[in-house]
């Protein structure tokens, strides 16, 4: 049987290409080589608690075709991220905001959070790396204390290897709003993502357990491949591995509530996990069973499941070179276009290859 896509992986770059494409008429076959579809943004129901499985996943998007979108699969609870950093007996406000400052200095206005900014950034012209970024916008203090240790944990690399890209997502405000996005929209779906790519795609092929490799050249034949899996792993690891960073998950059960706060990050360099996500804020604050799972990052293996792209020069460089290898399938989604794209971009991109090739 011939199809018009042949799509790897059935996370959110490959759910929203398959459907965009079958919208349009096109004949489209999904193989997943995990048990179930939704990627990284699985989730199962615990005791009446939507557990995020791969990690805490908020939709956050400023377009409305985007936001029009997802609606077709879900109804969304409004949900804004507001973490916590603790450090020793310590917790702090992210993103940088008047509370952060507070609690470091004793500021109150933003005029003093100004003066204060001022007098400890360190003068680089053209930071480049997280080190130059973070000393050139907070300072040698908040460096130290709420940057350093926690990007070593979580990139497993000194923050002067890696590019200043990574902490400029995070906002730094002279007022006391908490919420880590702007964007007009941000949610979580009611009952979880897993359905959500149940909706989306209904009428498509999915073949799950189903690994691309064990078959590539009968896989090729069907139809124009559309892959979003590792790119090195395509290439046969040719050229070398391109580093990512994966997670391992354990998780625990407590009664009523654990920690406060949906996630708490750990800046401490004495504890091994990054931090702690406690599920039932995002989707039943008042459960009185709340699973907690922590978070401890390390270096992906050939068989390990890729979470984030190390991004530093060495990588990006190397990527460059497969992505000039010629060949017939089309890369993209986070893994496979080597970027870390939030899921409103991986829908953009879904939205915008779907344009070209259908």
């Amino acid at each position: 049987m011939a199809y018009d896509f042949v799509v790897v992986g059935a996370g959110m770059f490959g759910a929203s290409f398959a459907r965009m494409a079958a919208d349009r008429g096109k004949k489209v076959l999904v193989v997943e080589k995990a048990g179930h579809i939704g990627g990284m943004c699985y989730t199962e129901e615990e005791n009446g608690v939507i557990v995020h499985k791969y990690g805490p996943h908020v939709f956050h998007t400023n377009k409305q075709v985007t936001w029009d979108f997802v609606n077709r699969f879900a109804e969304w609870r409004q949900f804004m991220v507001r973490t916590k950093a603790i450090l020793g007996r310590t917790v702090y406000t992210l993103p940088f905001c008047l509370s952060t400052f507070y609690q470091l200095w004793g500021v109150t206005t933003p005029a003093e959070a100004r003066r204060k900014l001022d007098s400890v950034k360190v003068p680089i012209a053209n930071p480049s790396t997280m080190e130059e970024w973070a000393l050139s916008q907070l300072g040698e203090e908040i460096y130290r204390k709420l940057v350093y240790h926690y990007s070593r944990k979580q990139w497993g690399r000194d923050p002067k290897d890696m590019p200043a890209s990574i902490l400029r997502r995070l906002p730094i405000r002279m007022s006391f709003d908490d919420n880590y996005f702007t964007d007009r929209w941000q949610a979580v779906p009611i009952g979880g993502y897993t359905p959500m790519f149940e909706r989306m795609l209904q009428g498509i092929e999915v073949r799950l357990k189903c690994d691309y490799f064990d078959d590539r050249e009968s896989f090729d034949r069907l139809g124009q491949v559309v892959y979003s899996g590792r790119v090195d792993r395509f290439h046969g690891y040719t050229l070398g591995r391109l580093a990512f960073r994966g997670c391992r998950f354990e998780r625990k059960v407590f009664e009523g509530d654990y920690q406060g706060n949906p996630v708490i990050h750990d800046l401490s360099p004495d504890v091994s996990w990054t931090r702690t996500i406690e599920h039932k804020h995002f989707s039943n604050p008042s459960a009185q069973v709340s699973p907690v799972t922590w978070e401890y990052p390390f270096e992906c293996g050939a068989d390990d499941e890729p979470l984030y792209p190390v991004n530093d020069p060495v990588n990006d460089s190397l990527y460059g070179s497969y992505a000039a290898i010629p060949r017939k399938a089309v890369f993209a989604g986070r893994t496979g276009s080597y970027r870390y794209l939030d899921m409103c971009e991986v829908i953009a991109q879904a939205a915008k290859l779907v344009d070209v090739i259908c």
